[in-house]
């Protein structure tokens, strides 16, 4: 298995578990006040500004990410796609932190999403030759 499967999947499965998380509660999501992102309805472990809507975004791009595991140019492409919509949600979150008024995504997010995407991204450029032999699979 080339390591952009291993990576979209292993993302795919955390985004997946982040956005189930985010449905249970307390003590997972603690209550949280945030004045820049009215939207937000509590602190994914008392760190990430979250809402429903914001959970169900996590568990679309999980879901993307675990079915773009299965092959690896289907790998690429997912990680390259959520790897760039991360990039430009996490530009989006110094600017819009609350996505006028959708959902949250400034804060500690913004670190999530622009590291989320250096990941996603690097791993599609990463010895391309190795993983295209190992593609097989």
């Amino acid at each position: 298995m080339s390591l952009v499967r291993i990576v979209t999947l292993v993302f795919g499965v955390v985004y997946v578990l982040v956005g189930i998380l985010g449905f249970l509660g307390e003590p997972i999501v603690t209550d949280a006040s945030h004045a820049e992102m009215e939207s937000a309805s509590g602190d994914l472990l008392g760190i990430f500004p979250i809402n429903a809507l914001h959970n169900v975004v996590h568990l679309l791009i999980g879901a993307a990410l675990l079915y773009g595991s299965t092959e690896h140019g289907r790998a690429v492409l997912m990680a390259r796609i959520v790897g760039g919509v991360y990039a430009v949600v996490g530009l989006l979150g110094l600017v819009a932190p609350d996505t006028f008024g959708l959902m949250p995504i400034g804060g500690a997010d913004v670190l999530l999403h622009l590291g989320s995407a250096a990941v996603l991204l690097g791993v599609t450029y990463i010895n391309p030759e190795r993983d295209d032999a190992r593609a097989v699979s």
